[in-house]
């Protein structure tokens, strides 16, 4: 297991043809990343949503960007409002863009300019059952998703819901790049252990960046 506040150096760690951990890669910014998260949901505030088979889902979310991600009795879909404010969503912040294009770069998805960033806040019991990110209109574009504050354990699987499923865990810094041949694996997060993080306190975040259109 890693060490929480260990100040190594980041490294890769690889997951699969087109997936990687790079460790720890975030934590030098993590200050900045959860004061612009405070700024954004001040904004737009964290809300549980309602899932289209009515079950209201234990991650609460906001977004930033040009578009924004959300589910409803609709489906799941991007938008540039707020469905439930008419708010259009917050912009995204320089810091948040330029830490999702150098990652997908060093993890060999150049080019990428994220236009949407669903940030999630788990408390604990909060979970993400296994799923697909596959709303956005171009595949070919990379997943970039950053974890800040209490550890969790990500599930990591194939492309059929019932394939078997690598359980990692990821700490405070730790960012996941998934792309190409891995674009459309299944994964989640398993339900958070309670603990209290000297920066997020009683919560973990989770920046996942995307290119919706």
């Amino acid at each position: 297991m890693l060490d929480l506040f260990s100040e190594e150096a980041p490294w890769q760690e690889p997951l699969a043809e087109g997936a990687v951990i790079l460790r720890r890669r975030a934590r030098d910014r993590a200050d900045a990343l959860l004061a612009a998260i405070h700024d954004i949901s001040a904004q737009n505030p964290f809300e549980h949503r309602i899932t289209p088979g009515g079950h209201r889902m234990s991650v609460a979310m906001t977004n930033c960007g040009d578009f924004g991600w959300s589910t409803d009795s609709r489906g799941y879909q991007y938008t540039e409002q707020d469905g439930n404010s008419g708010h259009h969503w917050p912009p995204m912040p320089a810091l948040f863009r330029e830490l999702a294009q150098q990652t997908a770069g060093e993890a060999g998805f150049s080019g990428y300019n994220p236009d949407a960033c669903l940030i999630n806040r788990y408390e604990p019991g909060a979970k993400l059952t296994l799923h697909q990110d596959k709303d956005e209109k171009d595949l070919r574009q990379p997943i970039v998703s950053v974890s800040l504050g209490l550890p969790a354990v990500f599930q990591f699987g194939g492309f059929e819901r019932g394939d078997a499923t690598q359980r990692v865990l990821l700490e405070h810094g730790d960012i996941v790049v998934w792309g190409g041949p891995s674009r459309l694996r299944y994964h989640g997060i398993l339900p958070l252990k309670a603990g209290i993080h000297p920066q997020a306190g009683a919560f973990r975040y989770n920046l996942t960046f995307r290119r919706a259109f």
